[in-house]
């Protein structure tokens, strides 16, 4: 598939009509070569700063599993102290899928700072820069990048190898920032403002998944904003006793290197019970499901996203956006823009719900 038929798509994918990216769960496992390459770029850490991010790693993997896309490479930010990038979590994912995704540590190096401090692709703060030019570069097919943490690895690829982005990088999915005008400065945007910047001029098309936004009087949440949340023993309960053990080794902070003993070993309910009464916060999943051809419908159904069109709860639209170097954007919905995007949830009511629903769909495929 060329760059151009395969963004044509993606722009059909956003305007909720035309030709699907894909089918249905599982019918790419026969067929390699229709998977959709993707980066999953994130700030998983251990002790974990917010579990969410290992929500979002397992539904990557359960859509790799599942046959929907090939997961490259996972990048792991440069962790604040008291942390270190999370790779059990990942060898985990690859133990319970039977993948071998390799996982890389990003830069520690601001991006403004990056070309006055030595930083080179040769040193070890390039690593995660030069594994996602090389994952572009190798790519027979455009590869899809989600950002779940700091933009500043793929602001810091973007800017030396411009025109390969431009040729090889099907869409950035950026999980971050605030929609409300002059509203606060979100958290992921806080990591490396001028890298998030930068995203808005990366010559790819850009989906924008703010975090936060204005909520209206008596709604339920924000119109242009991706967070909902849901109680994890809605999901937890049903998933295989090694996801639990997953979530369990990480929600409860075990302090063990043994990650496979864990994993393999029996269940801890009572850790399981407390932390599954606790309510967990999301933001990421509707661009995993996007980025693979998905929507949701309001009652948690799955389907390809000309099926399910209009009915979908949330979409994206075409629309003008500028940030300035210390991270405030400026957006307006623009029917002429062809590659930039804004999330949008078309059904507020019912948008938690269904993606909480859709979420444990994916992750009871997992073995």
């Amino acid at each position: 598939m060329d760059r151009r038929h395969f963004l044509s798509l993606v722009a059909a994918g956003a305007a909720g009509s035309g030709v699907c990216i894909c089918s249905s769960f599982g019918d790419r496992r026969k067929h390699p070569h229709l998977k959709i390459p993707v980066v999953h770029v994130t700030d998983l850490f251990r002790p974990h700063i917010d579990p969410d991010d290992h929500w979002d790693l397992a539904c990557v993997y359960a859509l790799a599993h599942l046959g929907d896309i090939d997961l490259k490479a996972v990048l792991i930010d440069y962790p604040p102290r008291k942390c270190d990038p999370d790779v059990l979590a990942v060898a985990q994912m690859n133990f319970i899928t039977g993948l071998a995704v390799p996982v890389v540590t990003g830069s520690s190096v601001p991006m403004q700072a990056s070309g006055k401090s030595g930083f080179t692709l040769d040193s070890t703060d390039g690593n995660a820069v030069r594994t996602l030019l090389t994952v572009l570069r190798q790519s027979p097919s455009p590869v899809v990048i989600n950002v779940t943490g700091s933009c500043r690895d793929v602001a810091i690829a973007g800017k030396i190898e411009p025109e390969l982005f431009a040729e090889k990088c099907a869409a950035v999915y950026v999980n971050a920032g605030n929609s409300q005008r002059r509203g606060k400065q979100e958290y992921n945007v806080s990591l490396d403002p001028a890298a998030y910047a930068a995203m808005f001029d990366l010559p790819c098309p850009v989906f924008w998944m703010p975090c936060f936004g204005q909520v209206q009087p008596g709604s339920v949440g924000s119109e242009f904003a991706t967070r909902y949340r849901f109680r994890q023993q809605k999901i937890l309960p049903h998933l295989s006793r090694k996801m639990q053990n997953y979530f369990a080794f990480v929600l409860g902070k075990v302090e063990t290197s043994r990650w496979l003993q864990y994993l393999t070993g029996p269940n801890d309910e009572k850790l399981l019970a407390e932390h599954g009464a606790r309510y967990r916060n999301m933001w990421c999943t509707a661009g995993f499901f996007h980025a693979a051809g998905k929507s949701v419908t309001a009652d948690g159904r799955i389907g390809p996203v000309n099926q399910v069109g209009d009915a979908g709860v949330f979409g994206f639209e075409p629309a003008r956006i500028s940030c300035s170097e210390n991270g405030h954007a400026e957006w307006t919905i623009d029917e002429t823009v062809k590659d930039r995007y804004i999330f949008r949830v078309r059904n507020v009511d019912h948008y938690p719900s269904a993606m909480a629903k859709a979420m444990k769909l994916l992750l009871t495929g997992l073995p």
